[in-house]
């Protein structure tokens, strides 16, 4: 009797403690309805057997209630959110530092200021109101162009570290999902309970997605492998480490093909382990597309704009003159080796000493050819001896100086067609006899009198946008010299190397230069960058650079566009005529110059107010347009994107809330549900107390028998 009492009390006993676990798992449940990544636990009670009895009741280990599916699509919409989200307030300051073409401060009517700056000026040429007001306006656009510029890295630079912070919180996501796997398989070993640690590893997953795109497989044993959307496994039975290195600083050059960010490596940082280019989603996806396309996308379209309004500007200025001349002149063009360099002229150049009032002293002419660039200093060194003394040399860098050394002379250019009409001169430029190009104006070749100034050396050049699928198109040697004296390399090219095969020719030469494909909007840019930093040539004996547009760079540009620092100080310099000839001047006619003269003044008006061809660049296409339109499609272009991200932001949005309200609903705590559960509970504990109470009767009434 006393044996079956007891039997019965361990059996009351383990409903009443059964109960009681079951009455915890309500009460977390109920505590934890709020609680983000919580999922509701299910009591799960089972028929306790012993020696093929019944023995009373006993709680298993608690699972969740979970649609693994519909967390999986969850995290695949999360990762493409969080790549749209986290461009939003770099597009936010992109809109800050552009502004919208309607702002007045926006570049588009700067440059619309400048030009009607010009145009006053061709109306009153000597005054220094207008000159003053001019560069003024000049030194306005290029400042803002300058801190556009800045701004574009700045933003690329805060990109790159941002990658790096979520490199480190992956690694420290990937540990911890690794240790919450161990937990879970031993803790399934042994009967223990998985579910809570199953939601910590969940609440760790989903971060993982919003940072970088993964698929997730669960093993029979709890434990789950995780891996990129690419392959790339992150966690598994040895898990990966990720390593980034965030640049320091940075200029419009720096770019994850050409080295100047660091990659994202899977492991130790090798090329191989390089997995920048195959993350396709996540936090690190819209900060590598920032910092990879649609920032340098900007710059580039932003390049392009400086450099066609400096090209544009300093062609018509370099064909006239602030009168009555200049004394000193610094070129701009750089020669890396002007005894084998060569110009033919096709026209005449005359070369003209005046004086103080504008009238000729001395005079002589440069033409035909072909002539070497140091012969062609010669012999403006001897016209200058000739004639009262002066310097005509070459600066470290390869830059022609000519200096007047006589303080009452000034000296002008003055390029003439055949008739002797004003008209630039065409120059046919060589390099040890291959072409190198074709240059319209003898002073704007040498940039003697350029009004914009970069100060940049041609250590990088580039081809223009080219499609991705580009062949050379002929057999031809590409042959690269370099300023530090090296003797020069020649590649040979063979008709339907790709641009790869053409970058990787050029990198296995030695030739001093680093070729890399840089993207640029939906094509890619042949980008050679000095390996020493000095400037460099580069020709072939066919029309393999002509075919690819490739030339100095105009990378940089923006963010070095000045007006020429004695222009600034001195207004006065602006050219605003040009060299006149009057036939009835001395024996066969003199040259002379007016101070009301405004031949290039108009010249130089029409130019930066008139349509102009601007090559494919960023996201801009080819078009034939004014200054101030190009930037206001560029300024559109951004407002553009910003648009677009904040629509697709919204969309994703709404799509990953209602896939996460499904999820909750499946997984969350209903506390009617839990409501119910705990009357259930509390029933069956009273239920159980009352066996054991009844029993305890049972117990006593037998010990008073016995007793």
């Amino acid at each position: 009797m006393s044996g079956d009492l007891t039997l019965a009390l361990r059996t009351a006993q383990s409903g009443l403690l059964t109960n009681q676990l079951a009455l915890n798992a309500v009460a977390n449940n109920v505590a934890n309805a709020n609680t983000e990544g919580y999922s509701r636990k299910i009591v799960n009670l089972e028929h306790r057997v012993l020696a093929g009895t019944g023995a009373g009741v006993q709680m298993s280990a608690l699972t969740r209630r979970v649609d693994e599916h519909l967390i999986r699509n969850v995290r695949t919409e999360m990762s493409a959110l969080q790549a749209i989200d986290v461009q939003r307030p770099f597009h936010d300051r992109i809109q800050f530092l552009f502004g919208t073409p309607q702002d007045n401060s926006s570049l588009g009517h700067s440059l619309t200021r400048l030009s009607e700056a010009f145009e006053s000026l061709a109306t009153t040429p000597e005054g220094s109101l207008e000159q003053r007001e001019l560069v003024r306006q000049a030194e306005a656009v290029a400042r803002q162009l300058r801190d556009m510029s800045a701004g574009v890295q700045e933003l690329r630079l805060e990109a790159d570290l941002r990658i790096g912070q979520a490199v480190a919180e992956i690694n420290g996501l990937i540990d911890t999902i690794a240790n919450l796997n161990d937990k879970v398989v031993r803790n399934s070993a042994t009967r223990q309970g998985t579910a809570d640690l199953e939601d910590q590893r969940d609440m760790a997953l989903d971060r993982l997605a919003a940072l970088i795109d993964i698929r997730v497989f669960k093993r029979g044993d709890g434990d789950v492998v995780v891996f990129t959307t690419g392959g790339q496994v992150l966690v598994d039975n040895v898990s990966t480490t990720f390593t980034h290195f965030t640049a320091a600083n940075i200029d419009a050059t720096a770019s994850h093909a050409g080295g100047g960010f660091s990659g994202i490596f899977a492991g130790a940082a090798e090329p191989a382990n390089d997995i920048t280019g195959s993350i396709r989603q996540g936090e690190l996806k819209g900060l590598i597309e920032l910092r990879d396309s649609i920032l340098p996308n900007l710059q580039s379209t932003l390049d392009t704009l400086a450099a066609d309004l400096r090209d544009t500007v300093n062609a018509v200025h370099n064909r006239g003159l602030a009168f009555p001349g200049l004394q000193d002149m610094q070129g701009t063009r750089i020669f890396t080796e002007p005894g084998t360099q060569t110009i033919t002229i096709d026209g005449t150049v005359n070369v003209v000493l005046l004086d103080a009032n504008g009238n000729q002293h001395a005079a002589t002419t440069l033409t035909g050819g072909p002539h070497t660039i140091e012969a062609v200093r010669a012999s403006l060194q001897t016209f200058l001896t000739n004639n009262g003394g002066g310097t005509v040399a070459f600066d470290a860098d390869g830059r022609l100086t000519v200096s007047v050394g006589n303080p009452g002379l000034f000296v002008a250019f003055r390029d003439e067609a055949a008739d002797g009409s004003l008209q630039d001169a065409t120059l046919t430029y060589r390099i040890d006899g291959a072409d190198a190009g074709t240059i319209r104006g003898f002073s704007n070749f040498f940039g003697l009198n350029d009004f914009f100034v970069d100060n940049l050396i041609d250590n990088i050049h580039d081809s223009r946008v080219l499609s991705p699928s580009f062949q050379a198109a002929a057999n031809q040697t590409l042959t690269v010299r370099n300023a530090g004296g090296a003797a020069p390399e020649a590649i040979t090219i063979v008709a339907g190397d790709s641009l790869q095969t053409i970058a990787d020719k050029i990198n296995a030469a030695d030739a001093g230069v680093t070729a890399t494909l840089i993207p640029d909007g939906s094509g890619v840019r042949l980008r050679l960058l000095s390996d020493d930093s000095l400037s460099f040539t580069i020709t072939s004996d066919d029309n393999l650079l002509r075919q690819m547009g490739m030339q100095p760079a105009d990378v940089r540009v923006a963010g070095a566009l000045s007006v020429r620092a004695d222009i600034r100080a001195q207004p006065s310099l602006v050219s605003r005529g040009a060299l006149q000839f009057d036939p009835a001047k001395g024996v066969a006619g003199e040259y002379f110059a007016s101070i009301g003269d405004d031949t290039v003044a108009r010249d130089l008006a029409a130019a930066v107010g008139g349509a102009q061809s601007f090559a494919r660049a960023g996201n801009l296409g080819a078009a034939t347009v004014s200054f101030s339109q190009y930037a206001a499609s560029l300024i559109a272009d951004a407002s553009s994107q910003a648009d677009s991200n904040r629509s697709a932001a919204e969309v994703r949005s709404s799509l990953v809330e209602s896939l996460k309200a499904k999820s909750d609903a499946i997984r969350g705590v209903n506390l009617d549900e839990e409501m119910s559960d705990l009357i259930l509970y509390e029933h069956a504990y009273a239920a159980a107390a009352r066996v054991i109470s009844v029993i305890q009767s049972m117990f006593d009434a037998l010990d008073r028998a016995v007793g």
